[in-house]
């Protein structure tokens, strides 16, 4: 059994007991991301002799008793779009794909100064914009579940990694669930902290009021630890939050009695799978037993989040990439003939068709005319989604439900019909119109075997209740090892 099998915090403390050198740790990944990598597809960039390079770094800050943290030498991937210094950061695009950073993220940078030895960079669709890992320049990742099967997005490539352990944890960015839906395909646990919580320096933007860095890991404990590690206040970032005692770790109890947990009705309604809804009223019964009170309600606007997200993300998505031009770096397009038409065929041919159609209608809700109509009500719709939300938690610790209407579908089937891929986000992209931090743990699997998500949603800078109610439901069930792994 791989090394990378064990849980990144229990992987962690052998290297801190000397069982284990962070060389094997890391020798043992790499072997089986050449053994997996050729069905998988879950990186693009796999820095092998960086690696070993680390490995050897960090396991002399270990013997030296200067580094003692829980995930010190443990090995880790990162999602394409955080920079990382000398090292191809590509987004998942043919735009980006001779872009090597000078610079680093600060979440990586953080996680790095915790001992962590990156791998590589994981798979993930273009730009994050995707549900599925598809839209990828460099072809989709798979699900290790079952190959035929997307493995969601556009965190894919770090779910599937961290499931096909590939990595004993990995992060990922959150801009409408794209941390929490790949994790329910994916049977890992994944968490989008509250806006502000994780620094956004050096993450390359989509919607930046929307975006968020956050873990992927095989359990609760693990996202835990990799969390409080990427977290901090950052002054290059302007939405960074200043946070005093944030201790995520000290959440991990299994004690939730008295914790009151709501259901919103409105989760249940039409286009919820039949076997998606039994695995989550199961669940509710499962912390009901533990103690917890569980309540249903009515969470307004819940049919407006799917309308209002697409039209703020788009808007932002327009201004953010508008920088990709072929002048200041990466990809340029060649035989053109002056200034505007270099513009018009790089970035016609640097992007994939997913990224220019929501190009297209982020510029035209923000455009004369339009403005009012589209960005401005959708903007005034966010608002009142968070209002939604406040008078939820003045009642609830948490609240709980699916992360996705359907386990992972077969691949090619999204792509073809967008707008259904679209609204297979209205159980996630609330959650970040309102800032809010939401955890994804497993919670069992269909008929066909496939993995099943289920959600937690706390109020902002509350993730210690999620993480609770998350970690007290993991310890009824347990964390069910991937057949491919």
């Amino acid at each position: 059994m791989s090394l990378t099998s064990l849980t990144a915090v229990a992987l962690g403390r052998k290297i801190q007991a000397k069982e284990v050198s962070v060389g094997e740790a890391v020798q043992d990944a790499l072997a089986q991301i050449r053994k997996k990598e050729p069905a998988l597809n879950s990186f693009i960039t796999v820095d092998e002799e960086g690696a070993i390079r680390q490995a050897r770094e960090v396991q002399q800050k270990i013997n030296a008793g200067e580094l003692t943290g829980p995930l010190a030498g443990v090995p880790a991937a990162i999602k394409d779009n955080m920079c990382t210094e000398g090292l191809l950061t590509t987004c998942g695009s043919k735009m980006l794909s001779n872009f090597v950073p000078s610079y680093t993220a600060q979440a990586v940078y953080n996680l790095k100064k915790a001992g962590a030895v990156i791998l590589g960079k994981t798979n993930m669709d273009e730009f994050a914009m995707g549900s599925t890992t598809e839209t990828s320049y460099y072809g989709p990742t798979k699900n290790p579940w079952n190959l035929s099967h997307v493995p969601g997005g556009s965190s894919g490539g770090s779910c599937a990694a961290v499931a096909a352990e590939e990595c004993s944890y990995a992060l990922g960015s959150d801009t409408g669930g794209s941390i929490r839906q790949p994790s329910a395909f994916c049977g890992v646990t994944g968490i989008k902290p509250t806006y502000g919580t994780v620094s956004r320096y050096g993450l390359v933007a989509y919607g930046s009021s929307l975006d968020q860095i956050g873990p992927v890991a095989k359990d609760v404990t693990d996202c835990a630890a990799a969390l409080t590690a990427i977290c901090g206040y950052d002054p290059k970032d302007s939405t960074s939050i200043k946070r005093d005692g944030a201790s995520f770790m000290e959440a991990l109890t299994d004690d939730i009695k008295g914790m009151k947990i709501g259901i919103p009705r409105d989760y249940f309604g039409e286009g919820l799978n039949g076997q998606v809804k039994s695995a989550i009223l199961k669940a509710a019964d499962v912390l009901k037993d533990k103690g917890a009170i569980i309540s249903w309600f009515d969470l307004s606007l819940v049919e407006y989040a799917v309308p209002a997200y697409y039209v703020v993300a788009c808007a932002e998505a327009s201004s953010n990439l508008e920088r990709f031009d072929g002048i200041k770096y990466g990809w340029r397009a060649k035989g053109y003939e002056g200034l505007h038409q270099m513009y018009k065929k790089t970035r016609s041919e640097g992007f994939g068709a997913e990224v220019k159609r929501r190009i297209m209608l982020g510029s035209f809700v923000l455009s004369s005319g339009y403005y009012d109509a589209y960005y401005l009500k959708a903007l005034r719709t966010k608002a009142l989604i968070k209002q939604a939300f406040d008078q939820a938690f003045a009642s609830y610790d948490v609240i709980l439900g699916p992360a996705a209407p359907t386990v992972a579908p077969e691949l090619g089937k999204s792509l073809s019909d967008p707008l259904q891929m679209y609204l297979g986000d209205i159980y996630t992209i609330a959650v970040n119109l309102a800032g809010l931090p939401g955890i994804c743990v497993p919670a069992g699997a269909d008929t066909q075997g496939m993995p099943i998500g289920l959600q937690f949603i706390g109020d902002c800078f509350q993730e210690e209740k999620i993480i609770r109610a998350a970690y007290a439901f993991e310890q009824a069930g347990g964390y069910r090892r991937c057949p491919f792994a």
